[in-house]
């Protein structure tokens, strides 16, 4: 019983010692919140611009980025005609060589020939006079 008695003095004492006091609002505290409500009116107009702002900025930046693409799009394009036109050209200039090559070394192949042909009758002539 001692206890409830020493709890119910303890939870009133700290309940009179957080008692609501009732805190004065004055005009110079309504003259602060108009001040700061001008203040956030004035920020918040500021951000409206802002925003203005980065939304052009982000039209011109998405521009700009059709305009880059556009230009990789077309320096690829020239970059596969040009690469096709150098292998073309590799290509035909190697088809040149080796067929010139050939056309070249045509008469002197014969010409081989006949030389061998004439070594060969040479060495029957001379085995028949030798022998």
């Amino acid at each position: 019983m001692a206890a409830l008695i020493l709890l119910l003095l303890v939870s009133g004492v700290a309940v009179a010692a957080t008692g609501t006091r009732e805190t004065p609002f004055t005009l110079d505290d309504r003259d602060r919140l108009i001040r700061l409500d001008v203040r956030i009116d004035a920020v918040e107009k500021r951000m409206d611009g802002i925003e203005k702002r980065m939304d052009g900025i982000e039209k011109r930046i998405d521009d700009l980025e059709k305009r880059m693409d556009k230009r990789f799009d077309e320096m690829r394009i020239f970059m596969l005609w040009g690469f096709g036109i150098l292998f073309g050209g590799i290509g035909i200039l190697m088809t040149t060589v080796i067929w010139d090559r050939r056309t070249a070394l045509a008469p002197v192949i014969r010409r081989n020939d006949e030389y061998g042909e004439r070594i060969a009758a040479l060495e029957r002539i001379l085995k028949e006079k030798l022998l």
